[in-house]
């Protein structure tokens, strides 16, 4: 199974949020840490951005 890994400016247009509540969500637990993809670069699973999503829509409605 491949899972695709999604950069930040990809995950912000997703979520609709900012760089800097971004974060502050990851340090909070709110939201899922980033995999480390090198020295400098890191990414997000795009199955956790959508199980992500996916709870928040329930929380909402």
């Amino acid at each position: 199974m491949t899972n695709e890994i999604l950069r930040k400016p990809r995950v912000l247009a997703l979520i609709g949020i900012g760089n800097t509540s971004l974060y502050a969500a990851i340090k909070r637990g709110d939201f899922p840490a980033p995999v480390k993809l090198g020295v400098r670069a890191v990414g997000w699973r795009r199955s956790d951005i959508e199980n992500w999503l996916a709870s928040r829509e329930t929380k909402v409605t």
